[in-house]
Formats: C-alpha cells, sequence, structure tokens
C-alpha cells in the first residue's frame, strides 16, 4: 500500500470514528435529556436563546447551522410547552425563553454540561488539550 493510500484510508477512519462517536453521544444524550421533556435539537435552541436572552429566528438557525424552516418546526414545538415566546419586530421574529423556559435553561444546562463533559472522563488533562488542539486544526 503506497504512503497516499495509507493516507486516505487513515482519514476515512478517523472521520468514521468521529462520526460513530457523535453519533453515540447524540444518542445518550436524547436519552438524558428525555426526562427533561427535551432532545438534542430543542437543548441546542434553548442554550442559544438562554446564553443570548433574545435573538432572532434567522441568527438562531445560522448558530445552529441549520435552515430558517427547521427553526420554525422546532420552536413552533417549544411555543406550544410554553418555553419560548416569539415577537414580531417590523421584519424581523425575535426568540427569547419564557419564565418557564428561563427555569428549565437553567437546570437542564448544568446537568447537561456535566453530563457531555463526563464522556471524556478516559483521558487526562493533557490529552483533552491535544484532542481539542487537533479539532481546532482541522476544523480551520
Amino acid at each position: 500500500m503506497t504512503k497516499t493510500n495509507r493516507n486516505v484510508r487513515l482519514g476515512i477512519l478517523l472521520w468514521f470514528r468521529l462520526s460513530r462517536f457523535y453519533n453515540n453521544s447524540n444518542r445518550k444524550s436524547n436519552h438524558h435529556l428525555k426526562k427533561f421533556g427535551l432532545n438534542v435539537a430543542q437543548l441546542d435552541l434553548l442554550a442559544q436563546i438562554g446564553h443570548n436572552k433574545s435573538i432572532s429566528q434567522q441568527e438562531l438557525a445560522d448558530k445552529l447551522l441549520v435552515s430558517k424552516g427547521n427553526i420554525t418546526q422546532l420552536l413552533k414545538k417549544m411555543e406550544e410547552q410554553n418555553l419560548i415566546e416569539r415577537k414580531q419586530e417590523w421584519k424581523t421574529k425575535y426568540v427569547s425563553l419564557t419564565e418557564k423556559g428561563l427555569k428549565l435553561y437553567n437546570e437542564v444546562i448544568p446537568k447537561q454540561e456535566m453530563f457531555q463533559a463526563a464522556q471524556f472522563d478516559s483521558l487526562t488533562e493533557v490529552e483533552k488539550k491535544q484532542f481539542l488542539n487537533l479539532l481546532k486544526k482541522i476544523q480551520k
């Protein structure tokens, strides 16, 4: 096997491993979030809206790398649960958390952060820093 072929194969193996980790992490997160009545997509929305206090639907879609249509469907469900409210200001719709949404945000975000961080407990602090730097490097 040539050096080029080995390099391509190694790149594919890295991609598969990252993809499997990501999918497994989402599956575990969805299971963990079920007790809060949320899924990963809703958590992302809750986190972004809670962090920004008020954010336009377009900004939200841009931050989460999804279409405005996808955001609209997710927001509708969260609005029905009284977690968010939308306000129209001329041509722009802004989203913010309701009191119930803010309470959920304050409860679930710290727990989810601990849950996610625990997935890397098998790595040392040095390994975590190395891994983070490698991910940053390939993201550029």
